[in-house]
Parts: structure tokens; sequence; C-alpha cells
């Protein structure tokens, strides 16, 4: 799939500021399923912009604005060609391989970080829905599925800051809070769970678009690490195995590693307007993406086992 990607923030002051500095994480990753096609940024009022690879691997675009000015406008226009990730089951070996013979391995992926804690409640909660699952495949499909049955999507429900075992609590949220909850279940266990950052070409209710732009936001999703494969990427809020749809941008142990755009100005907040918006189009119109779900492909996986 060919997709087209403006990425868009727009600040306007009540008085004037005088120097802003920013950090932007908007740019489609190069990797093995998605190949970056083009990048171009747009700063208004103008000014030079500095690139570098962070720590996680994504791409940080830092800029500042150092005279005095009354609006921020950043546009990140992006093309980016996706195609379907491996998977697991091609290998139907993986589904059987238990344990992390590396403890020290992707260590930081383990272990708690800002936004994603635990309790002994959480924990044992993480082992009460995988009880029957077997090895880390499973587990990470208990997981997921686990969370798309017990969090409702509510706009607004939560603040970027709302700490993972108050969502437990509600269970309710949007794109980041399902992301957190379910790497903090991951991780209670042992798993290793990592945090998403990108965007989704989808409605508002995750279904694939009739035409050939939208509106979206940016979107959360998760990465879980199973021996011998590598990191398997799902969407607990549209219960999808993330797909040609997922466009990544980076990831981190939380938000808080690829928050989208972090920034600071000398002015006076109260007074300040924020518009962010995403709008994606689709250069290849075709037939629609099939996306099966973790346990619809389990399911086949075992029946084909059956018949052998």
């Amino acid at each position: 799939m060919r997709l087209s990607i403006r990425y868009l923030t727009k600040y306007t002051y009540g008085v004037e500021v005088g120097e802003s500095q920013n950090a932007l994480r908007a740019c489609p990753a190069n990797n093995g399923s998605q190949r970056l096609l083009d990048y171009r940024l747009t700063i208004d009022p103008p000014t030079d912009v500095v690139s570098y690879t962070d720590y996680w691997g994504t791409r940080v675009d830092i800029f500042g604005i150092n005279e005095r000015h009354t609006r921020l406008s950043i546009f990140a226009d992006s093309d980016v060609e996706t195609t379907l990730p491996a998977h697991p089951l091609d290998d139907p070996d993986l589904i059987t391989e238990d344990g992390y013979s590396d403890l020290t391995k992707d260590y930081e992926y383990r272990t708690r970080s800002p936004h994603v804690q635990w309790s002994p409640e959480l924990r044992d909660w993480a082992r009460e829905i995988t009880a029957d699952a077997s090895g880390p495949y499973e587990i990470a499909v208990a997981v997921h599925e686990a969370v798309g049955s017990r969090m409702s999507y509510v706009p607004d429900a939560t603040e970027v800051g709302t700490p993972v075992l108050e969502i437990f609590e509600t269970n309710q949220g949007v794109c980041q809070d399902y992301a957190h909850l379910s790497i903090a279940a991951c991780r209670s266990i042992g798993i290793p769970a990592r945090y998403v950052s990108g965007y989704f070409y989808a409605t508002p209710t995750g279904e694939q678009p009739t035409g050939d732009k939208i509106e979206v936001e940016t979107h959360a999703w998760i990465e879980v690490a199973l021996p011998g494969f590598g990191w398997w990427a799902l969407d607990p809020t549209n219960q999808l195995i993330a797909g040609e749809r997922h466009v990544k941008i980076g990831h981190g142990r939380d938000y808080e590693d690829v928050t989208p755009l972090r920034g600071v100005f000398h002015g006076d907040p109260e007074s300040t307007d924020l518009h962010v918006g995403v709008v994606m189009s689709r250069k290849d119109l075709g037939n629609p993406v099939v996306e099966p779900r973790p346990s619809a492909l389990m399911t086949q996986q075992q029946q084909q086992q059956q018949q052998q």
C-alpha cells in the first residue's frame, strides 16, 4: 500500500512569544515492512532544522524560533510504501518455544518505565488471562484480546500522564492507554514489550476508508518480543495485527520516548491555541486490505496441524 501523510501542528499565541524550541518525531521509519519514499518538513516562521536518530532509533527533527512571533506552523509531509509484515505462524515451531535464554536482552522493555507500572493485582490479572497460553506467542494473543475486552474506548477519559494503574481500575481510555496497559501486563509476567507511535489509515471506528483521503490522529500500538522471531506488532485498540495500514514512526519504553512533538516557549501558556491534525491519503486504491485477527490465525494454524 502506498500512503501520503501530512502531520500538522499549529500554535497561535494571544501575545508575542520571544523564543520556542521544539523536537518533532513525525517521520515514518524505514524497516522490513515499510519504505520511506519522501519526507518534507516545512516550518513557519522559517527556521533551520537539525535531525538526528535518538537512542531508540527514531528520527528527531530539532528546530527553534528565536525571533518574536505570534504563530508557529509545522507541516511534516511523507510518502511511504507498506507491505504485510512477517507473521510468527509463518514458522509454526515458534509458537511452542518458551522462555528467554538471555535475561539481559531487551532489558529496558522488561522493566517498569515512567508510564508503565504494575501492581500485584495487575500481575495477578495478567497471570489469570494467560493461564491457558502455551509460550510467548499465545501469551501475547491472550493479553491482546483481554485488553480489548476489558477496555472501552472513551476520548478525553484520560490525559497523557494518567497512570496505567488508574486505567486498570477505570477500564477507559484511548489508544495510548490500551498500549500502556498491554505493555504492563506483558512485562509483569516477563514478556518484553514496547510502545509504538505511528499513523493508522482508518476511520474513527477502525474501518478501512472508502475514499482516498481521511483525517486521522497519531496512533499507538505495541510490539512484543518473540524468541526466534523478533518483534511482533499488535494493535490492541482495534484488535488487529498491525499491517499495511499501520505506519510506524518509532518505538520506546512508553509514550514518553516517542512523543510526537515536545517543545517549550517563553510566553503566556494561557493564551495559546493549539491545533493538531493528520491527513492520510492512499495512492494505490484497489482491493481492501485483509487483516486477520491473532486468534483467527492461531485457530487456522491449529486446524491445519490437525489435518496433517
